[in-house]
């Protein structure tokens, strides 16, 4: 069962007559602060639908990186965890799940491109699904969904995503097309600016 996790003492998103929303990147970090339990994931879905990020409160966290995505730490503690990271055209991930932690994803800026998994007969990874989300879309991995996002080199464009967990990651299991090696990431392996 889901609980409201926007307490009495945060800041509440509002629509405004223009449809806008009240909810700012600040005020998302003070919603998170304020957990006492993880969010399901739902709740993370709703939060980054509502969310209006002014360029202002992003520029702390942009930065793009030859050979390989960025990844920004907003905020973490233990019951989630919001990260921005900065896509050039061609960077992506390696095939991964989330290892226990619903994620979602909302497009700030560009096209992102999402490839869904499963595993086949012989417990190899195999392709199922492609989706492309434009600038303002959302979208969520349950538990154990094995995805592969990224900026696709044709786009031509930088992409700018607004992620959140919870809980926060912890390893993250990564796969390759028609094997069933699995292989390991840990938060340190790929914070501070740095993709997997």
């Amino acid at each position: 069962m889901s609980t409201n996790i926007i307490p009495t003492n945060s800041p509440q998103a509002t629509v405004n007559n223009d449809g806008s929303s009240d909810l700012t990147l600040d005020a998302l970090v003070e919603t998170l602060d304020s957990l006492r339990v993880a969010p399901a994931l739902e709740e993370i879905d709703a939060l980054l639908r509502e969310v209006a990020v002014r360029d202002d409160e992003l520029r702390p966290h942009l930065g793009f990186k030859n050979g390989t995505y960025a990844r920004h730490r907003v905020f973490r503690n233990e019951f989630a965890e919001l990260m921005v990271l900065c896509w050039q055209p061609g960077q992506k991930t390696p095939i991964h799940d989330h290892n226990g932690s619903f994620g979602a994803v909302r497009v700030l800026q560009g096209i992102m491109w999402e490839t869904m998994f499963g595993f086949d007969e012989a417990q190899k990874i195999c392709y199922r699904s492609a989706r492309e989300w434009q600038s303002g879309l959302v979208t969520g991995a349950d538990v154990p969904d094995i995805h592969q996002l990224g900026n696709p080199e044709v786009s031509g464009q930088n992409l700018i995503t607004l992620h959140i967990y919870a809980p926060p990651l912890g390893v993250l299991n990564t796969y390759k097309v028609g094997s069933t090696e699995i292989g390991h990431y840990t938060p340190d392996e790929f914070m501070d600016g740095a993709g997997i």
